[in-house]
């Protein structure tokens, strides 16, 4: 009779996200935005640039991650992101957001460099700057969204990214197993000096 070996344990990961959060005062009025939309993670994710969505990495390989964020962003320079009107992914997927209109070519360029490492994959859809104000919602919804922000407009200098962490599977709670968004955790900033 052939023995069974046991099931070998999953690799414990850690999934990490990258963004360039949204300062104050326009954070406060597209979180205000996403909330009013009845997006569930209004409220709960504040306003941001993502360079890199949620993605697991080996735990293990999360030190050498933050590694490779430090040097890009010693490779990169500061620089000044406009925002201005609202944009759709529709009908390909139900998002809506503020369109980049300036920094597109530089947030392209880091996303391209964060993803790399421990971080590589493949991407869903082309990458496209943006900050999302409503997903995950009724069409009269996404639709009032855009309505209500066509003409919002911000310029601010990036200085810096942010790494998040959020729970992973096998790390859930009975928190986490509510059903409710859960939070992003930041874990380091990364200053461009480049």
């Amino acid at each position: 009779m052939a023995q069974t070996s046991p099931t070998a344990p999953r690799e414990k990961v850690v999934t990490v996200g990258v963004a360039i959060p949204v300062p104050s005062p326009w954070r406060e009025i597209l979180d205000e935005a996403r909330i009013a939309s009845g997006d569930l993670l209004g409220g709960t994710v504040p306003a941001h640039l993502t360079l890199l969505g949620p993605t697991e990495i080996p735990a293990a390989t999360l030190e050498g991650y933050k590694a490779h964020l430090a040097a890009v962003a010693n490779g990169c320079p500061r620089f000044d992101l406009h925002l201005r009107g609202t944009g759709s992914f529709r009908p390909v997927t139900e998002v809506v957001f503020v369109a980049v209109v300036d920094g597109i070519a530089i947030c392209e360029q880091l996303e391209s460099a964060i993803r790399q490492g421990p971080a590589s994959r493949e991407r869903n859809f082309p990458y496209h700057p943006h900050v999302t104000i409503a997903q995950n919602v009724g069409t009269a919804a996404l639709d009032r969204a855009f309505q209500s922000l066509a003409g919002f407009e911000a310029k601010f200098r990036v200085e810096s990214f942010t790494l998040y962490t959020h729970p992973s599977p096998g790390d859930w709670t009975s928190e986490t197993l509510t059903g409710a968004p859960i939070p992003w955790t930041p874990r380091a900033e990364y200053p461009l000096t480049g």
